[in-house]
Formats: C-alpha cells, structure tokens, sequence
C-alpha cells in the first residue's frame, strides 16, 4: 500500500475541527477519534501542522473572524470574541494580535493575511527509516536528570544535557551511549511530557547521587536515523520532530504503543559535528 492511501488521521482530526469549528471541541475527544493517546496525538498533530490541537482550534476561529472583519458588513468586536469563545472583547483583541500581529480594529488595512497564521514552517532535513521495518529492542535502565515540559517550556531540555554532560560517565554506565527518553506526563491539565537526559546504566548498578532511575521495558520501535549538519542542533532536532511525528508516523501504517519514545545518541556524538542520532518510536508488536 503506498503512503497516499494509508488512512490519515491527523488529516480527518483537522477536517473534523474545520467542519464543526464553532462546535463544543475538547483535545480527549479529538484524540479518541483519532484513535490515540491525548500525548500522542497533541505531538503528531503539532508535529504536522505547527500548531497543537486546541492553539489550532483558536487560530482557525481566529482566521474565520478575520476573514468576517474583511467583509462588506463586519460584525461588532465583542460578537466576533463570543463568536470566537472569548470572554471579553479584551481577550479576542489580544489574541488576534498575537496570531496576525496586528490588533483586528488595523485588519482591515490588510497588514498581513489569515492565511499565513496557519502555514506550517518549512523544514529540509535528512532522515532514513529502517527498511527491515520495527525493531525489538530490550529492557534498559537510564540513569539521568529529568523535567517536566509542554509546549510552553520544552526550549528548556537542552539545559538537563548541559546539567548531564560534564557529570560523564556516570558510576555503573553501560557503554558512551545517551538517551533522551520522553513520557507522556500532563502538565497543569495539559498535555506534556517527562524527559529524561540520560545513559545506561547495568541491570545491577546502584543508583548513582543526584540522578533519577528510568526503567524501560522490552518495547518494539519505529528507527528513524536523522543526518546532523554540525550545525546548531536544537533547530534540528525540532525540525525533526515536525517530520517524524507529523509525516512519517502518521503515513508508517503501525499503531502507536503506550510506551516512551527515545532519543538515542551513539558514542561519538559530538553537537558540533556531523553525525547522526536516531529517534524510536514505539509501535505495537
């Protein structure tokens, strides 16, 4: 089967948002129908189109209004906030400049366009699937630092490796390997996730001072092998998640598992140089 006829359901949660726009619209109901977790769903549908489910909903009312405010006859301000599922006419006036950078009472000068509030970024970065398709990969046991992140604080994770990599190697480590391993974990009512930078450590191996112990089970994964430039990383790594959780996931035919998904760095990797790292995501057997 090709990736083109592979059911989408990223694609049918969006339809869904925009056929019942001013519907009541709630994330549990949208990833039920998508059938996947509340974590994983948030992820790919953000992943693929750049916005997270609800921030999606908002802009799209958003777009709506905008594009109502062009017309002939616009309504009043405060109908387009209730219209929008504001409280205020304040609220509305805040977050329609914060989506189109300009207050609506300007929008009519057509400083900027509806649309492009919902255009995705564009992103060229390398990654290989692997063709023997899952792999089964065993138990593990990191040993590392963790937090607690959503979309408001994940530029964050990249202090937990630079907490982690001066303290190397770790007392009990199992090879020069890293891992970033993520949870799901809401956070505040929301979507969000618990990541772990960290190494193996042995089966045996006590618990070493002032890091946390995660216990992965034997799990099958998704393997996708990114090239990295040697450049920044970050952007790299955040144009990788928009490609694998948004398009090669989506598209891959394999049902998600309620697992934790891993960052797997080899030995020799340096930031600043070329290489690569993996991403595996887990899927059911």
């Amino acid at each position: 089967m090709s990736e083109a006829a592979i059911p989408d359901a990223l694609v049918r949660a969006r339809e869904h948002i925009d056929a019942h726009l001013f519907e009541p619209l709630s994330l549990p109901a949208l990833a039920a129908a998508a059938g996947l977790s509340a974590f994983h769903f948030s992820r790919a549908f953000g992943a693929r189109f750049g916005f997270s489910p609800m921030a999606y909903v908002r802009t799209r009312r958003l777009a709506d209004a905008a594009e109502r405010l062009a017309g002939r006859r616009a309504p009043a301000l405060i109908e387009l906030a209730f219209d929008c599922g504001f409280d205020s006419q304040e609220a509305f006036t805040r977050a329609f400049k914060r989506v189109f950078g300009v207050p609506p009472g300007r929008y009519r000068q057509g400083e900027k366009s509806p649309l492009d509030a919902l255009s995705p970024p564009a992103d060229d970065v390398e990654i290989a699937v692997d063709e023997a398709g899952p792999v089964a990969k065993p138990a593990l046991r990191i040993a590392g630092l963790r937090g607690l992140f959503d979309l408001s604080n994940k530029a964050g994770i990249p202090k937990l490796w630079d907490r982690l990599t001066p303290r190397l190697p770790l007392a009990g480590q199992s090879g020069g390997e890293t891992y970033g391993v993520c949870t799901a974990a809401p956070t505040r009512g929301r979507p969000g996730m618990l990541y772990t930078a960290g190494v193996a450590i042995g089966p045996e191996a006590r618990r070493p001072p002032g890091v946390e112990i995660t216990a992965l089970e034997p799990q099958t994964y998704l393997v996708f092998r990114q090239t990295m430039t040697g450049g920044l990383v970050h952007p790299q790594m955040q144009a990788a998640v928009r490609k694998i959780w948004g398009e090669l996931v989506a598209t891959s035919g394999h049902r998600l598992a309620q697992a934790p998904d891993i960052e797997f760095y080899p030995a020799d990797f340096r930031p600043d140089r070329a290489g690569w790292v993996e991403w595996w995501v887990p899927v059911e057997a």
